[in-house]
């Protein structure tokens, strides 16, 4: 508020300084009207003047006449025709003195406030609603707003017929990898490359906390995960229902990596990780509840607050990285060496949606999204998932730089494949709504009515993808013609920086 009244008070002395320089030329222009009256007027008397003069010459001419004056005779005539009469009226009005904010030196912002409100007083100049509106001509007007609807607004795609094509191609083709080369967990082409992309991964961090190597004759990988279990423990780690003390039902090796949120890989599993190291609590989701299970007292490293938060940071995520690719026992065990990992970011939140009736034994939503994930929908799966959704975005991008360049023939610099652009937002969501459609459909089809073998086979990240797009379009369709607050920021922002360059 403070911010917008000093802006206000800039604005009206703006305007006062307006009306004092409408007032200075105005009477500008009355003393030059003033002094060209003058001169005609004197030019006037000259030109009379100089005909009675050579009338009178020529009558003393014609009569011989000839004058003689004296030195005296000269000051009284010089001094009769120079002094004007008493009674000699002036024609021209004289001019009003100006009116003015006097200031002093030392004055300060306060003290111009009060002289220009004295002035606007004066002159009964009220304060407009909007000043900044009153110091611009309608011209001025008229461009500024027009400036702002062609580059400061949100504008509704205008795709022609091409580019529909073109994204539908682009969404067909991540349709076709998500169909033949996503599939169901672990049996596929991208998973198992996602597996052992993620194996790689947990080794590679294993060794930079110290791991040395396996021994001769055992498993790298689950070396590694042993190395990292041990490194970094935790509290809330409990893998069965008895653990619980039967407070979580239901609970597995399979499984509690799904319901225990602090398993999971986004900023809720941080949150609860962090809150379980610090309260010796353990909190899980059943059912659609959330539970918290006291735990044995648990000692974060750290002489103070700052160090205590890190020291549980780096558990949580050292402690993600040894269930990544599954616990060091569970990858011999009969899920084919896999292994149960961690949830897609935001998975676990699926349980909290206890609603609904599916299936043989009419089961509930969080029911059926455990099954899901205790069949290998986790994190690995998850970055085959990304494959073809990175396909169609990357695609829709570059088909979409390629037609401005060499179809409508714009500059490189105008064909930067920016979200912002209407009508690459409307292709993104063609191409990865073509995406979910086939991928839809696919598991619709392979599922034959099984809600956990129709949930297998959907590929979660297209569909989280295509949601966020859409809503992008919806907000662009509803605020179209309105202010585009973020190109208004980034336009001022760089207007600044050339300022300061300058």
């Amino acid at each position: 508020m403070t911010y917008k009244k000093d802006l206000a008070d800039q604005a009206q002395s703006l305007v006062v300084q307006q009306h004092q320089l409408k007032q200075s030329n105005t009477h500008l222009d009355k003393m030059l009207g003033a002094l060209d009256a003058m001169r005609l007027d004197q030019r006037t008397n000259d030109d009379l003047l100089d005909s009675l003069l050579a009338q009178a010459q020529s009558i003393a001419d014609a009569q011989e006449i000839v004058f003689v004056v004296e030195e005296q005779e000269a000051l009284l005539l010089e001094h009769n025709l120079l002094n004007s009469p008493a009674d000699y009226q002036a024609t021209l009005q004289p001019l009003e003195m100006l009116d003015f904010v006097d200031l002093d030196d030392g004055a300060v912002w306060a003290d111009c406030l009060a002289q220009l409100d004295s002035y606007a007083a004066r002159q009964g100049l009220e304060r407009p609603e909007d000043p900044f509106r009153s110091l611009m001509t309608d011209s001025q007007r008229i461009a500024l707003e027009k400036r702002i609807r062609d580059e400061f607004s949100i504008k509704a795609a205008a795709c022609d017929k091409y580019d529909y094509m073109i994204a539908g191609t682009c969404g067909l083709i991540g349709g076709l990898v998500d169909v033949f080369f996503v599939g169901v967990p672990g049996n596929s082409a991208l998973g198992r490359w996602a597996d052992k992309k993620t194996d790689s991964a947990v080794r590679g961090f294993a060794k930079l906390n110290g791991w040395k190597g396996a021994r001769p004759g055992s498993d790298e990988t689950a070396s590694a995960i042993g190395f990292l279990e041990r490194k970094f423990k935790i509290n809330y780690d409990h893998a069965t229902t008895a653990a619980t003390g039967g407070a979580v039902k239901n609970m597995s090796m399979s499984n509690h990596h799904v319901k225990s949120l602090g398993h999971s890989p986004d900023l809720v599993g941080l949150f609860f990780s962090i809150l379980d190291q610090f309260t010796n609590t353990a909190h899980f989701v059943d059912k659609g509840k959330l539970i918290s299970v006291n735990t044995e007292n648990f000692e974060l490293s750290g002489g103070n607050l700052v160090a205590k938060v890190f020291a549980g940071f780096m558990n949580w995520l050292g402690h993600l990285f040894s269930d990544m690719a599954g616990s060091s026992g569970g990858r011999s065990k009969a899920d084919a060496g896999r292994g149960s990992g961690i949830p897609i970011p935001f998975y676990s939140l699926l349980q909290f949606i206890n609603v609904g009736s599916f299936g043989q034994h009419r089961q509930t939503f969080s029911t059926v999204a455990v099954k899901v994930f205790e069949a290998g929908y986790d994190m690995r799966h998850g970055l085959a998932m990304a494959v073809p959704v990175l396909i169609t975005e990357l695609l829709t991008r570059a088909m979409w730089v390629v037609k401005q360049r060499f179809y409508h023939e714009r500059e490189w610099c105008d064909c930067i494949p920016s979200a912002g652009n209407p009508e690459l937002r409307r292709m993104l969501l063609i191409g990865h709504g073509t995406l979910c459609l086939v991928d839809g459909t696919d598991a619709a089809l392979r599922s034959g009515g099984n809600i956990v073998a129709f949930m297998l086979r959907s590929n979660l990240i297209a569909w989280a993808r295509f949601g966020t797009v859409a809503l992008k379009e919806l907000r662009a369709c509803y605020a179209a013609g309105s202010l585009d607050a973020d190109a208004v920021d980034e336009y001022l922002e760089a207007e600044y920086s050339r300022l300061l360059a300058a």
